[in-house]
C-alpha cells in the first residue's frame, strides 16, 4: 500500500465536503448542512487565500484530507499553518494517514522561510486525535482556544 499526497483540486469538492459531514457527525453529533459545506470547500479550493486542501490517495481513492489556512504571527514576523477539518475514511484508518499528511505539511513548512509552524486544534474529549498528534511531536500544552460563533 502507497500513500500519496496531492493538493486536492475543484474535481474533489464533494468527497472533501462528505468527508466533512462525516467528521461533524461523528465527532461532535453535529449535523452540518450539505449545501453550506458543498460552498465552503468550494470557496476554499477556487481562492488560495483562503486555505488549501489536501488529499491522501491510496491506489488512486481518497483516503483522508486536511485543509491548512493560515495565521500571521508578529512574533515570528512570518505564517503559521492551521490544520482544520482533518478526516481519514474508517476503511483507512490505523494504516498512517494522518501521520503522512501531517508530514507532508510539516515538510511544506520546513522547506518555506515565510512558513513558521503548524497549530491545529482538537476537541477535549477526541482522545484518540490527541494521542496522534502528541506521537507525532505536537505538544497541546501552551494555548487553549476559546471561540464565540454566531447561531
Amino acid at each position: 500500500m502507497q500513500i500519496e499526497i496531492r493538493k486536492a483540486k475543484l474535481t474533489d469538492r464533494d468527497q472533501i465536503a462528505q468527508f466533512q459531514v462525516e467528521m461533524a457527525w461523528e465527532t461532535e453529533h453535529f449535523r452540518l448542512d450539505g449545501i453550506t459545506v458543498l460552498k465552503g470547500v468550494e470557496a476554499v479550493l477556487n481562492s488560495e487565500r483562503l486555505g488549501a486542501y489536501y488529499l491522501a490517495t491510496v491506489d488512486h481513492e481518497i483516503a483522508g484530507s486536511l485543509l491548512t489556512t493560515y495565521e500571521w504571527s508578529d512574533w515570528r514576523n512570518g505564517t503559521v499553518l492551521w490544520i482544520q477539518s482533518v478526516f481519514v475514511d474508517r476503511k483507512f484508518r490505523k494504516l498512517g494517514i494522518y501521520g503522512t499528511l501531517y508530514d507532508h505539511i510539516k515538510a511544506l513548512v520546513a522547506a518555506d522561510e515565510s512558513l513558521k509552524g503548524i497549530r491545529l486544534y482538537v476537541d477535549e474529549s477526541n482522545k484518540g486525535a490527541r494521542e496522534v498528534y502528541a506521537r507525532l511531536g505536537m505538544n497541546g500544552e501552551h494555548y487553549r482556544v476559546f471561540e464565540w460563533m454566531k447561531d
